[in-house]
């Protein structure tokens, strides 16, 4: 290997295969049989795909590569080719309806896509939008078919496809391994790339229309990495992921740290309680996260009153508080250790972390700040607040991200002039510097771990003929911590029922958004400025 070409940042997985060529790096689970890489054998892969991407994609520095897909080792592939060129990874949410994945496509033009064949479909619908098949204007998308559904030489099921921009748009498609298999493994690299360079864009949902493109650069990354590894990694750590690799919480919260530490991490394709219970003891896993409502559904699972969790050094919690009977179930059944932490795609993802010994003593905490991170809590006029006062949480430092892809006026209204960034959630912090989620000042809920903007569905829901006014928010749940609540008032003379919005939004909003309730009012409560009062109507409608 020629040492020289091993980049300090962006070639990552150059500077580990140097280090320890012969050592685990991946395990993905979610192929038959499972998939097992060396870092040589991860690092001369992803080689032979940057190159693909560079001489047949014709991709450069800043281009962006998208990837729709279940959570797989094709998801770092592309990450770490993306990083060795200076190209710009664009994970895609594939629990979006195809409308939305489209508006991201839109705006972000990637030069190359690779997509599952269980979103064909999607991309089949994509190609052919809106106007018959004939590409609009601002789209980067041509008409046309999907190709390429034969199995993958090399790489078992699920086929995964790969497809770059010709002179009219997306050309067909190819089997994603088979495109770039007689491709020269010998090192590639970029080297302009800088730390401020974007490494990656992840979408956090947006108030209004379109998800926001958080531009992730890779001084983000390797601060998050320094600070993953202060709190909780060590070395020959064995790591379990179970988010999807679109979220920050799959591509970064553990698993950049892990390939930086020379460590095994194991991909599932997606949660299945049972198999992950197996996994942990199979595979020997050291370090779990989840959010709380995939650790109920492990209890659940028929092997957990068999399964060994021995070798975990502790478990992680993220995404919404976790129950104080689950953490005692967990200690009980099981001696695991808790640790919680709050996060989210603008910074870190690590922000803070609540140690074990603080999980019932401090329930409801999301912790202390974790180092290289400055935090403060103001108030409406954007002054500091003292212990146990309610205010916006503001955040400052290195892990933070760029701003929003294409979106200077959301950059500029999450940063204020001084630097900090303003993340809208209102909170609190006790004297021993403990902090506390109240409320969340755009009313964003979390359901089963996804952020859910509720102008967003109320935007679908006016598009409805029969609606006249809407108001959604979230309410307890469960199993899913919250879940979508719409009330709606009918225009005069219009009738709809509640399984017709339903299905209304169902066509233009992946499921986990769409609410699970609508309830028919007469009127909103509304402030003085005309705005609907939504705590009124949860405190009536909500219980």
């Amino acid at each position: 290997m020629n040492f020289a070409s091993a980049m300090y940042i962006g070639d990552y997985l150059g500077r580990r295969e140097i280090y320890s060529p012969d050592k685990l790096a991946i395990v993905d689970a979610g192929k038959t049989p499972a998939l097992r890489l060396t870092y040589r054998e991860l690092n001369r892969r992803v080689n032979k795909l940057a190159r693909w991407l560079r001489e047949v994609a014709g991709v450069r520095k800043g281009d962006r590569v998208a990837i729709l897909a279940k959570d797989g080792v094709e998801h770092l592939e592309v990450f770490y080719a993306c990083g060795k060129l200076g190209a710009i990874h664009t994970a895609l949410n594939w629990r979006l309806h195809w409308q939305e994945t489209l508006g991201i496509l839109q705006n972000t033009t990637p030069k190359a896509l690779v997509f599952g064949d269980d979103f064909k479909s999607a991309v089949q619908n994509i190609l052919e939008t809106e106007d018959g098949g004939r590409r609009t204007e601002k789209s980067p998308l041509p008409a046309g078919g999907v190709g390429g559904g034969h199995a993958v030489s090399g790489l078992p099921s699920p086929v995964l496809h790969l497809a770059h921009v010709d002179g009219s748009g997306f050309g067909a498609s190819q089997p994603y391994a088979e495109a770039w298999k007689d491709m020269s493994d010998a090192p590639i690299g970029e080297e302009t790339l800088v730390m401020e360079d974007i490494a990656a864009l992840l979408f956090t949902g947006g108030t209004t229309g379109l998800p926001k493109g958080a531009m992730i650069s890779h001084r983000q990354i390797c601060w998050n990495t320094l600070n993953t590894v202060i709190h909780d990694l060590t070395h020959d750590d064995v790591y379990l992921n179970v988010f999807p690799l679109f979220h920050t919480g799959g591509l970064f919260t553990y698993l950049s740290s892990q390939i930086t530490f020379g460590n095994t991490t194991i991909l599932l394709r997606q949660f299945d309680p049972a198999q992950v219970l197996d996994l942990i003891q199979s595979e020997k896993v050291t370090v779990f996260a989840a959010v709380p409502t995939m650790y109920q559904m492990l209890t659940q699972a028929p092997n957990w009153a068999s399964a060994d969790l021995g070798r975990l050094r502790f478990c992680t919690s993220g995404g919404a508080p976790l129950p104080v009977p689950l953490v005692e179930q967990y200690t009980r059944e099981k001696s695991i250790r808790f640790k919680q932490g709050f996060g989210m795609t603008e910074y870190g993802p690590g922000l803070f972390a609540l140690p074990p010994e603080d999980a019932i003593r401090k329930a409801g905490s999301i912790g202390r700040p974790n180092f290289f991170v400055d935090v403060r809590v103001v108030d409406e006029n954007n002054q500091p607040v003292g212990a146990n006062q309610l205010g916006e949480l503001c955040l400052k430092g290195p892990s933070g991200c760029s701003g929003y892809w294409n979106n200077p006026e959301a950059t500029k209204a999450a940063f204020d002039a001084e630097g900090w960034f303003h993340t809208g959630d209102i909170v609190k912090h006790d004297e021993g510097w403990y902090f506390y989620v109240v409320d969340r000042k755009k009313d964003m809920f979390i359901s089963g771990g996804e952020n859910v903007y509720p102008t967003e569905i109320e935007a679908v829901l006016y598009r409805h003929e029969a609606v006249h006014m809407a108001a959604v928010f979230g309410v307890p749940d469960p199993k899913w911590g919250e879940v979508g609540m719409a009330c709606v008032i009918l225009r005069k003379g219009q009738n709809a029922t509640e399984q017709d919005l339903i299905g209304h939004m169902q066509n233009f909003l992946a499921r986990y958004k769409v609410p699970k309730r609508v309830v028919f009012v007469d009127e909103m409560p509304l402030a003085g400025a005309g705005k609907i009062v939504k705590r009124e109507l949860r405190a009536k409608y909500g219980n």
